[in-house]
């Protein structure tokens, strides 16, 4: 009987300690021609259970807290060991009261190189440069960190994005597109910094006032939430005034339109007159969407 007890003690301890993420990984090399290659499936395999079973942060998440993401890796290209693609990354909210997951990134990294021989180890140091295919995953895993809790605490997630810099300052070392201020106006390096910035301060006030205050109470007050987060979306103008179409805003427009649109058309009115004169302003990419929101 005491034997029992310390197993279940043991299987509660690691069931209490579960890794962070619910990340589906994807290597699709159909454009190389040559996607049967063991070789990319056998990356496959590796990243999802490097992803997956790497304990991340120092906090404990039930499994059911974990957060639902995915990284689909696309190769273009590939001589041995040297591989060149893109990365989509993708990760969810769950919304309180209901079965729904909001998108909360959707990132098209599109400067991927970096090398690989089968079967590998991956090791993740967090203060030191291992190879150009930790760092990136690294990085994307340490965004979906920061925003995730950003959404659920007023800046819950600076210890993850302070991570990602990290990870972006001490890859600048290797010689791989998208970590320095050169690379140009739409990478991982202007990503991180505009989101670490004061300049852009309503960014991160808008993903706790959009989902905590907002999305979160739609099941038993939709009115009072849809209010929220309109309110919320209003305060992007400021941001927008000092720093017109930034990249910032591009990336949460990316992950958000779809889910501003159907939020808003439907349900309970609000005055959204304002609402979607400022998104005409600040996001007018997604316009079309705009012009479906009826009220």
């Amino acid at each position: 009987m005491r034997n029992y007890l310390i197993i279940l003690l043991v299987l509660v301890s690691l069931g209490s300690w579960s890794q962070e993420l619910n990340c589906n990984v994807v290597v699709n090399a159909q454009q190389t021609g040559n996607e049967n290659n063991q070789v990319f499936k056998t990356l496959e395999r590796q990243l999802r259970e490097f992803v997956n079973n790497t304990q991340w942060t120092d906090k404990s998440y039930k499994s059911q807290e974990r957060i639902d993401c995915s990284m689909v890796i696309t190769i273009n290209s590939y001589d041995t060991d040297l591989f060149q693609g893109t990365i989509q990354v993708q990760s969810t909210r769950p919304i309180f009261g209901s079965t729904y997951g909001s998108p909360i990134y959707n990132y098209n990294d599109k400067d991927f190189g970096f090398q690989y021989l089968e079967f590998q180890n991956f090791v993740y140091n967090p203060n030191q440069f291992e190879s150009n295919l930790v760092s990136m995953i690294a990085f994307h895993v340490y965004m979906i960190l920061g925003l995730d809790g950003d959404s659920f605490s007023q800046n819950g997630g600076q210890e993850h994005f302070k991570q990602a810099q990290t990870i972006l300052n001490y890859s600048q070392q290797n010689s791989a597109k998208g970590w320095k201020l050169s690379d140009g106006q739409q990478t991982r390096f202007v990503l991180i910094d505009n989101i670490l910035s004061q300049t852009f301060k309503e960014f991160r006030s808008v993903l706790y006032g959009y989902h905590r205050l907002g999305l979160d109470i739609m099941s038993t007050e939709a009115k009072e939430g849809k209010q929220a987060i309109a309110e919320s979306m209003l305060t992007l103008q400021s941001l927008n005034n000092r720093r017109p179409n930034s990249y910032l805003l591009r990336v949460f427009f990316d992950a958000k339109a779809d889910e501003i649109q159907q939020v808003f058309t439907g349900g309970p009115n609000v005055n959204v007159s304002d609402l979607i004169s400022t998104l005409t302003k600040i996001a007018p990419m997604h316009a079309s969407k705009w012009r479906e929101i009826t009220f």
